[in-house]
């Protein structure tokens, strides 16, 4: 059986040659389909990495965010950039990442939000996230706008904040996909 070590880190503890083996990993996985703004949306905040022996083979970040739901400013923290090299998986890395994500979640925020691709649908929910109902939005900088197509991709951990899932729930701007 080998062995592997999940460890957790403010991205300003990585250091280059850790960021650039996670962003490696990143294109590997998400076969070079993971852009310069979704790299940025995944750093400054908590990374939890998965190792083989020196080799990484798992990672997903948390990082703060601002939602507006019920007309009150939550914290979220806000996962990013899950993922698990293609020859390691089925074998429980992606539940050891995201058990670690949601702990710092459940801790550090009002609650825990992301958004789902199709394939991770089912994994998220399995966990315990739900999906948003109401309509989502964004502060843009021409003012708020719809996100229609975000609608059913993002998904919410409740914490200890009420929430009304079926209400309107905004983010605020970014580059590149703003859920």
């Amino acid at each position: 059986m080998t062995v592997t070590d999940l460890s957790t880190a403010h991205t300003a503890d990585l250091g280059a040659a850790t960021l650039t083996a996670v962003r490696g990993l990143l294109d590997e996985v998400f076969e070079g389909d993971f852009s310069e703004d979704d790299w940025d949306h995944s750093l400054g905040g908590m990374h939890v990495l998965v190792h083989e022996g020196s080799n990484l083979i798992g990672h997903g970040s948390i990082v703060q965010r601002q939602l507006v739901h019920d007309g009150r400013a939550l914290r979220a923290g806000y996962v990013e950039a899950v993922a698990v090299r293609a020859d390691r998986r089925r074998r429980g890395h992606a539940g050891r990442i995201m058990a670690e994500l949601e702990r710092v979640a459940g801790n550090a925020y009002d609650l825990g939000a992301l958004s789902a691709s199709e394939e991770g649908i089912a994994f998220y929910t399995a966990r315990g996230w739900s999906r948003w109902q109401g309509p989502t939005s964004v502060f843009a900088p021409e003012g708020l706008r719809r996100t229609e197509e975000d609608d059913d991709s993002v998904f919410v951990l409740p914490g200890s904040t009420p929430l009304d899932r079926t209400g309107a729930l905004s983010c605020e701007w970014r580059n590149g996909d703003v859920w």
